[in-house]
């Protein structure tokens, strides 16, 4: 069975938050309290999303932490199922 990869949490903030309201990447960083560059770096994906940047979206989108905390679990359960090292543990 192939199922489909879970999204980024940046990715989500990005499309559904920060293009959804029109405001720049620099704008949101400043309404987190969090730089441009860490910003940048969770909606590109390049980064994964932290427990207090759970918490700082939550706040600002009115949101649950737990919703951004499991978008995050999901796509690190994905990550370790699939690296060949894990799957092959002999037990």
């Amino acid at each position: 069975m192939n199922i489909r990869k879970p999204t980024h949490p940046g990715e989500v903030l990005l499309e559904d938050v920060i293009k959804e309201l029109e405001i720049s990447l620099t704008e949101a960083a400043h309404n987190l309290g969090v730089s441009r560059k860490t910003l940048s770096e969770l909606v590109h994906g390049k980064s994964n999303l932290t427990p207090e940047m759970e918490v700082r979206i939550a706040k600002a989108t009115d949101t649950s932490a737990e919703s951004w905390m499991n978008m995050q679990l999901k796509l690190d359960l994905r990550r370790v199922r699939q690296d060949k090292n894990i799957n092959t543990i002999p037990f």
